[in-house]
């Protein structure tokens, strides 16, 4: 009941009562017991009533278990190489009002290889424009090889199959777009702020076509695949072979990416994308043969 409370700020009876499967006798009666232990939790009739916490009340760290208090910690210690986080002492100051010491098992870097400074910045920048709803303006490197400016309201910060994405709202296109990280040439965050957006669940995949892709490596290969795809997506045949079945954003990307297995993959479906790589790989034959 006090979680909810602090999340929503206050409930009717009836709505604790639906949402924890109890009568609302129990609300009542639940309520003076944590009246009488001291939660300041109160009730108020009227139109607008209901039940709420006093404001500006704060969960007692002792509400915690150790299991949850170490979470926490491992949250924060988790995202180190974000800057601010070692400088503002938070995982510090945590540990000694928990009286634990964080287990330093886990270490995130949002970096490439040998890009640290810029795509940690990068990713911090971002994070402050989802935090504060401010618009970003940037330069993007589009998969159809042009690069264009675009006013955005960032959303959300997404990891997908080991790459970082945003999702946000295009002010130009009038519609919800996806943008990976890594093709964001510069950034800039704007002063004005927006509105809070609820990204709407027909939008998730934010205008991709997802085509299913049947591709074929040797058993060599089993490195990169298992690498690449989940290995729900895999068979593997009699002699070897692997099997992988995937749905897969239907653009340049997948051009690129496929070409990139070079003579280890074999496109099993759709027949068309097999002529399409095919008619690619001699482009680039032609032009690299001399």
């Amino acid at each position: 009941m006090m979680y909810h409370l602090i999340e929503k700020g206050q409930a009717t009876a009836p709505e604790l009562a639906e949402k924890l499967e109890v009568s609302v006798r129990t609300i009542y009666r639940d309520v003076d017991a944590l009246s009488g232990a001291g939660i300041p939790i109160y009730a108020e009739a009227g139109r607008n009533g209901g039940i709420r916490l006093m404001d500006g009340f704060v969960l007692h760290k002792a509400m915690l278990s150790e299991d949850e208090k170490q979470e926490i910690l491992t949250a924060l210690q988790s995202i180190n190489m974000i800057q601010n986080i070692n400088d503002s002492q938070t995982l510090q100051k945590l540990s000694a009002i928990f009286n634990l010491n964080s287990q330093d098992w886990l270490e995130v870097d949002f970096s490439r290889w040998g890009n640290q400074v810029t795509d940690n910045d990068k990713f911090e920048l971002l994070k402050s424009a989802v935090i504060q709803q401010k618009s970003i303006k940037m330069k993007y490197a589009g998969s159809d090889g042009k690069t264009s400016e675009r006013i955005v309201q960032p959303l959300r910060i997404t990891y997908k199959s080991m790459s970082w994405y945003l999702k946000a709202y295009c002010t130009s296109k009038q519609d919800y777009r996806i943008f990976k990280l890594s093709r964001i040439i510069e950034l800039e965050v704007m002063p004005n702020t927006f509105s809070k957006r609820l990204i709407p669940e027909t939008h998730e995949d934010l205008g991709q076509n997802y085509q299913r892709i049947v591709l074929k490596f040797p058993q060599n290969m089993s490195y990169r695949v298992y690498d690449e795809f989940d290995n729900t997506q895999v068979k593997q045949q009699e002699n070897g072979d692997l099997i992988v079945s995937v749905k897969m954003p239907e653009d340049e990307w997948l051009m690129g990416y496929l070409l990139s297995f070079g003579a280890k993959v074999e496109i099993i479906e759709p027949l068309y994308l097999k002529k399409v790589i095919a008619e690619e790989a001699k482009k680039i034959y032609k032009k690299n043969k001399s």
